[in-house]
């Protein structure tokens, strides 16, 4: 057991330092996109260049490292496959992209890309389309670095057949081009043109957009620049009549064919010693955030002569003596038998800062006044929670819980899927039920049901 926790600390303080540092690795582990060119639309125009540029996109991600999902003239059903395979593949990714090339179109703000068997005779219809919203939120359980491109501002005439169906009172939703999209924190979003503008096919192979992207991405720039590049040559290549929509929300500076490493030559003098807490402060509210007791013993180990120091001792201590105090860590036998039996469990955890709020059902027993509950993730290595203790006569105890965080978006600091955390629960119980506290980190009940 004391191998594995060296384990779980050391991946737990390279998870902290990657969320502290915000920064993208030079070379990403593990990247994955999803391109898609639709052009052979039986209900509306057909497009020549999206299966070319589809094609010549998932070749230029390949050189880039990219594991690619590709999909050309998609119906409803292969385009929601393709999506959902994308989506699983997201949640284990350093970097994610998706592209799309062919028709989509807005209404009431929400835009939706367009399979090739798709009609458009009312509202109901947009239910056989893709929602981009959607694709948004699955490029946000890659780690690092999340990209979404779409070459898709055409003139849709579909669109025209529900403005006629929505009637003068609601034709107003249904707006030229694509609604804007802010890029979420780590995400970079690029549309061919501005929005509520449309976008030009092209005589070519590719589109003027997708020409431009492929000139430059290969590029070893850093990706802001890269797509600011890209922005800038269709501006110009369209006699300054078409300027895509960029929005990047990141951090650091991230390379998809920039340099592994860097040769530094020897400088004529020694330079000035960088003093060791400057970045101690940063750090320290990062940990202090995530609150549990690797955090701050990875505080204290980087910054042991700094000023957070002796509150990260502190902090330590404090968690070291109510996971001794626990009456999980007592003898297994002699407890109360008052609490024997199944018990139901429910953890319900708050909306804290930008960690959005949770519900979560754990399956327990209670065996001569032991209590073991949890719930299993996929694999039994993401998701994963316990909560052990033993339950004295009068039923007041502190229990001890562990377990490894899911998806990033229900964590403090957007944690990575798999890492490891730990905290304490005030509770009391009567004999058929029980509430709790959590102690630590982030507000959450606890309610305990005797079958």
């Amino acid at each position: 057991m004391r191998a594995l926790s060296g384990i779980c600390t050391a991946r737990f303080s390279l998870a902290l330092l990657a969320c502290w540092l915000c920064l993208g690795p030079a070379s990403a582990e593990t990247r994955v996109a999803l391109v898609i060119g639709n052009g052979a639309y039986a209900s509306t125009a057909q497009l020549p260049n999206p299966p070319h540029d589809a094609e010549d996109v998932a070749g230029s991600l390949r050189r880039s490292g990219f594991e690619v999902y590709q999909g050309v003239d998609l119906r409803q059903a292969d385009m929601q496959d393709l999506t959902i395979r994308f989506a699983r593949a997201a949640s284990r990714a350093d970097v994610a992209m998706f592209y799309y090339s062919g028709h989509a179109m807005q209404y009431n703000g929400v835009n939706y890309l367009m399979p090739i068997d798709a009609v458009l005779t009312d509202e109901a219809d947009l239910k056989r389309f893709v929602r981009v919203d959607d694709i948004v939120n699955d490029l946000q359980q890659a780690k690092n670095l999340r990209i979404l491109v779409l070459d898709s501002c055409r003139d849709n005439p579909l669109a025209e057949n529900l403005k006629r169906s929505a009637g003068t009172t609601r034709a107003a939703s249904i707006g030229r081009g694509l609604s804007k999209v802010e890029a979420p924190r780590g995400t970079i979003v690029s549309f061919s043109t501005q929005s509520g503008q449309t976008a030009a096919d092209g005589s070519g192979r590719n589109s003027p957009y997708t020409s431009a992207f492929l000139k430059h991405i290969e590029e070893p720039q850093e990706i802001g620049d890269v797509f600011r590049d890209i922005s800038s040559d269709v501006y110009d290549s369209s006699g300054k009549t078409q300027l895509p929509e960029l929005s990047l929300s990141i951090i650091g500076k991230f390379y998809l064919n920039g340099p592994v490493s860097v040769t530094v030559a020897p400088a004529p003098q020694a330079a000035p010693r960088a003093d060791p807490c400057a970045a101690a402060e940063a750090h320290w509210k990062a940990a202090d955030g995530i609150g549990t007791l690797g955090a701050y013993e990875d505080h204290l180990a980087r910054f042991p002569n700094c000023i957070f120091a002796n509150l990260a001792k502190a902090r330590i201590e404090g968690l070291k003596q109510k996971v001794t105090l626990a009456p999980a860590a007592a003898p297994r036998a002699g407890g109360s038998k008052d609490f024997d039996g199944n018990w139901d469990v429910t953890l319900n955890c708050q909306t804290s800062g930008k960690a959005q709020g949770f519900t979560r059902a754990l399956a327990g027993t209670v065996a001569n006044g032991v209590l073991h509950a949890e719930a299993q993730g996929p694999g039994g290595n993401v998701n994963r929670l316990e909560i052990d203790g033993q339950i004295p006569p009068d039923g007041k105890t502190t229990l001890s819980a562990r377990g490894t965080t899911g998806a990033s978006t229900y964590t403090l600091n957007n944690m990575p899927p798999g890492s490891p955390y730990a905290f304490t629960v005030d509770a009391q119980f009567d004999r058929s039920r029980g509430s709790g506290k959590r102690n630590e980190a982030r507000p959450c009940n606890l309610v305990f049901v005797k079958r």
